[in-house]
């Protein structure tokens, strides 16, 4: 499996939620809404949930083994920091 395609969606400066990402996985399967949030000590990947009847959020979509999670969260995390660089980049010259 290969993450063909990252998009940040929307960042966000304010709160625990930093931005909303999509991934497309082989050129064939698009996953939206996944969050990237500032936790604690770190960024982290949170994979696209809803609430079940009993109020409790449920991953929609998620990977199977901690390896693919950490794949794919190093790739959705560096996309995020290449993403704010150029950013940055763009108000320093629009400064």
């Amino acid at each position: 499996m290969d993450i063909t395609d990252i998009k940040i969606r929307k960042t966000i400066t304010q709160g625990r939620l930093r931005a909303i990402v999509s991934i497309t996985l082989d050129d064939t399967l698009a996953v939206h809404d996944i969050k990237i949030v500032r936790g604690d000590e770190r960024l982290f990947v949170a994979m696209p949930s809803r609430k079940d009847e009993s109020g409790v959020f449920r991953d929609i979509v998620h990977p199977i083994s901690p390896a693919a999670r950490q794949e794919i969260e190093e790739e959705i995390l560096d996309a995020y920091s290449r993403h704010l660089a150029i950013i940055e980049a763009e108000q320093s010259v629009n400064s």
